[in-house]
């Protein structure tokens, strides 16, 4: 499969171009480049400018920030097949954190004005794009909505299976970047853990969690 190939699928599985054809979405593939980092390499900065979207062939890119004591923490994990910066692609703003790739990464590369030139040339697919952020928009308020009225154990499993599908069952996270997934102070998500440790759902290491029963984790965040 060639390159372009691999970046149309990624497209695909993106809520963002979905429901976009096949053809069109090789047009898209055809106008991308790679990118290749080595580990601890930074992609951008916070303030940077969004002047990409960006596909992971292969590897691992954190996106941080920083704590109000001067440390680091990781707001989400980009693995193989995860897109990321939609939103910049579109509206140029300055990007919100830093991206650093956690491993030798190789990234398929969609600059801006390449992508805007597209969809001058070809106005349904710029419809069709407008019409799916709306779906997208739809999407977040729902998760915020339910971030709101799901007890804690429901979105600390809801967070950790959506790690897993990424990252298999050795998930690198600390307690305190699970807390600001879930919204959550760390000694809350310190205690959740534990008793999901008592009962043989995941065991603890330091700056790792192993997840040992999926089955039970997933009926936890399905709130079965």
């Amino acid at each position: 499969m060639s390159k372009q190939a691999e970046f149309a699928v990624i497209l695909k599985m993106n809520p963002m171009f979905a429901d976009l054809g096949a053809d069109e979405l090789q047009r898209i593939s055809g106008l991308c480049h790679t990118q290749q980092l080595g580990v601890g390499e930074m992609l951008f900065q916070k303030g940077d400018p969004g002047d990409a979207l960006y596909g992971v062939r292969r590897g691992q890119i954190r996106i941080e920030t920083g704590a109000s004591d001067g440390s680091r923490l990781t707001l989400n994990f980009m693995g193989p097949g995860d897109l990321f910066g939609e939103v910049a692609v579109l509206d140029g703003q300055s990007r919100t954190a830093d991206a650093t790739a956690g491993e030798p990464s190789e990234l398929f590369v969609l600059r801006r004005e390449d992508f805007l030139a597209f969809l001058e040339r070809e106005p349904k697919v710029a419809i069709k794009i407008m019409m799916l952020l709306c779906q997208r928009i739809r999407w977040q308020s729902e998760r915020m909505e339910e971030s709101v009225l799901q007890p804690l154990p429901v979105r600390l499993a809801r967070r950790l299976c959506a790690l897993a599908t990424d990252f298999g069952s050795e998930v690198h996270i600390s307690q305190e970047q699970l807390g600001v997934f879930v919204g959550a102070a760390r000694e809350s998500v310190n205690r959740q853990l534990q008793l999901w440790r008592k009962d043989g759902i995941l065991d603890l290491q330091r700056g790792r969690i192993l997840l040992q029963n999926m089955t039970k984790l997933t009926a936890v965040a399905r709130n079965e």
